[in-house]
C-alpha cells in the first residue's frame, strides 16, 4: 500500500509535522540506561571504586583522599574568603574615618571664613580635597596635569574616566559542605564504611569486579536494594536486616559492638532504570529549528 500524500508531498513551503519530528524538532526525551546511572559503591566525586570508603551521615559515601582533599580546599577558599572579608572591612574603616575628617575640616574652615567676613573660595557643589589635603586648583601644591585632567574629566565613555563600582564582600561561612547534599559536613563526623565482599569460588570465577553481600542474609547488594550502614562501626547491611535484627538488638551481627538507632545510617545509591524506582532518569533535551541555521543538516539530539 503507497503512502499518504501528505508523507510525500516536500514542495511546501513550511515544515509538516512528520518532518519536524524528523529533524528533530521539540523536545527530545530518552531514558538513562545502565551506563548513566552510578552504583552504589562509587565515590560522589571521583565516579570510581571507592577506596578507603567514607561516609557522611546522610550516607553519601567517598573516598577517603577525595573527601579530605575537598574538605581542605573548601577551608583554603573560606581563608581567602575571610581575608577579602577583613581587607574590606578595614578600606571601608578607613574611608569613613577619613571622610569624617574631611567634614570636620570643611565645617572648621566655613566657620572661619565666616567669622572673619571673608567669601569662601569654593562651594558645597564642586569642593574637591585630595589625599594630600589640598584644595584642588586653589592648593599651594601643584599637581601633574594628567591627575588635575583625570579628576575633572567629565568624559564617562573614556576606559581612563570610567567610574568603578566598588565589589562588596560579604562575609562567608566558616564552616565546609558536604559536596553532594550540600548540608554542613565536618571531618570528625565522617566514618569509615566497610562492606563484606563475596569470597565465594562462583563469584571469583565468573565476575572480575568485586561484588558484595549482605553479612546477615548473603544476599548481593545492587542498586535495587536499600542499604544501611552503622556509624559505631561500618558495616553495610540490606534494609531488612537492619530493621528486623540491629534496630532490636542494638548489636552488630559482623563483630558485636552495641549501636543505637541513630546508629543506622541509610545509604545513598543511584537509580535502577526500572519505573517503579523513586529517582528520575529521564533526560530531556529542547531543540528549536530557525532560519538560516542548516535545517537539513540538523539530527536529534541524543543525550544519555
Amino acid at each position: 500500500m503507497p503512502q499518504r500524500h501528505s508523507k510525500n508531498n516536500n514542495d511546501l513551503a513550511f515544515f509538516t509535522y512528520d518532518e519536524k519530528r524528523k529533524l528533530g524538532y521539540g523536545t527530545q526525551k530518552e531514558r538513562l540506561g545502565k551506563d548513566s546511572i552510578k552504583p552504589f559503591d562509587a565515590c560522589c566525586l571521583c565516579l570510581k571504586s571507592l577506596i578507603d570508603p567514607m561516609s557522611c551521615h546522610k550516607g553519601h559515601l567517598f573516598c577517603k583522599e577525595c573527601i579530605l582533599q575537598c574538605l581542605l580546599s573548601q577551608k583554603k577558599d573560606i581563608q581567602r574568603k575571610v581575608a577579602a572579608h577583613a581587607t574590606q572591612q578595614k578600606q571601608e574603616k578607613e574611608e569613613e574615618e577619613e571622610r569624617l575628617m574631611l567634614q570636620k575640616a570643611k565645617e572648621l574652615d566655613a566657620f572661619d571664613q565666616q567669622n572673619h567676613g571673608a567669601v569662601p573660595q569654593y562651594s558645597d557643589r564642586n569642593y574637591s580635597r585630595d589625599k594630600n589635603g589640598f584644595h584642588g586648583a586653589n592648593s599651594v601644591k601643584a599637581t601633574s596635569f594628567e591627575e588635575e585632567a583625570l579628576r575633572t574629566m567629565k568624559a564617562f565613555w573614556l576606559p581612563s574616566a570610567t567610574p568603578e563600582a566598588s565589589v562588596k564582600v560579604e562575609a562567608p561561612s566558616t564552616s565546609t559542605i558536604c559536596p553532594e547534599g550540600k548540608e554542613k559536613l565536618k571531618l570528625k563526623t565522617l566514618f569509615p564504611v566497610q562492606f563484606t565482599e563475596d569470597t565465594s569460588e562462583q563469584k571469583k570465577s565468573k565476575a572480575l569486579d568485586k561484588t558484595y553481600i549482605c553479612p546477615s542474609c548473603k544476599v548481593t547488594l545492587t542498586n535495587t536494594m536499600s542499604l544501611v550502614a552503622l556509624s559505631s562501626c561500618g558495616h553495610v547491611f540490606c534494609k531488612k536486616c537492619a530493621d528486623r535484627f540491629m534496630a532490636v538488638d542494638k548489636v552488630c551481627l559482623v563483630c558485636n559492638k552495641a549501636c543505637k538507632e541513630r546508629n543506622l545510617v541509610n545509604l545513598e545509591k543511584g537509580g535502577t532504570g526500572f519505573a517503579a524506582h523513586g529517582d528520575h532518569l529521564e533526560a530531556t533535551d529542547f531543540k528549536h529549528l530557525g532560519s538560516g541555521s542548516g535545517l537539513g543538516l540538523v539530527r536529534p539530539a541524543m543525550k544519555t
